[in-house]
């Protein structure tokens, strides 16, 4: 039987201790994403951190070329994991810090896997310091009143129009915007009703006057079957 040949205590005892290892700091890790109510939180980040241990643990056991292509495979795994935590709403961008943490769980595991226990302790600490003592500064960044002029944010102009002239005020819209050197990369028109569209033009990556934007929009408020026109900004994520 392939399971008598291949049995040894000494490995299983060490699997063993690297498996629980994993399995402690995923889920030290998945608590404090769990307090946060976040998306991936205690079981994800215990169960991502003991298979990546599992998967490097079994690939050293192996032996030969084995074990350093098992853990490129887990990176790239979780790569994909990851990505599926992240959510695109609209210019805004959700779960990135979620993906992140995630595959540090991963590398915690790994880490676990290949006997490095004590570095996976770190790591583990690390990971949660990330989480937890940098909340107070991203918090007190955000607070920084964003200067429209030289802050790096996401504009749109937004029209809420006639459905019946909807064409040619998204000509004239883009004309404008094109005029005073703000190219456009993106416009959507969306239905408000049966009396109403709102068309909006998502702004080239850049920098504003304000003063010159309002100009734009005052101008475009003027034109026929344009009910109501303004801008906005939001500070990318």
């Amino acid at each position: 039987m392939r399971f008598l040949d291949t049995f040894d205590l000494s490995a299983l005892v060490n699997s063993a201790v690297c498996l629980l290892a994993a399995f402690a700091f995923g889920t030290l890790i998945g608590a404090e994403r769990q307090y946060r109510q976040r998306s991936a939180g205690l079981r994800t980040n215990a169960l991502v951190a003991v298979g990546a241990a599992a998967f490097v643990d079994f690939g050293m056991r192996v032996g030969g070329p084995a074990s350093t292509q098992v853990m490129a495979y887990v990176v790239s795994g979780i790569g994909f994991l990851g990505a599926g935590a992240i959510m695109k709403e609209g210019v805004n961008v959700r779960g990135l810090n979620t993906a992140a943490t995630l595959w540090c769980s991963a590398a915690v595991g790994a880490a676990s896997g290949a006997g490095l226990v004590v570095e996976s302790g770190l790591l583990t600490l690390f990971v949660i310091a990330g989480n937890t003592l940098l909340r107070p500064l991203v918090n007190r960044i955000n607070r920084i009143p964003l200067d429209d002029e030289t802050g790096e944010a996401t504009y749109e102009v937004r029209l809420s129009v006639s459905p019946s002239q909807a064409d040619e005020v998204r000509e004239a819209l883009i004309d404008a915007l094109e005029a005073a050197h703000y190219p456009v990369a993106d416009v959507e028109m969306e239905e408000r009703g049966d009396e109403a569209m709102e068309i909006v033009a998502t702004l080239v990556a850049t920098s504003v006057v304000p003063k010159e934007l309002n100009a734009v929009v005052a101008a475009l408020e003027k034109l026929p079957g344009v009910v109501h026109a303004t801008w906005e900004s939001e500070v990318q994520a």
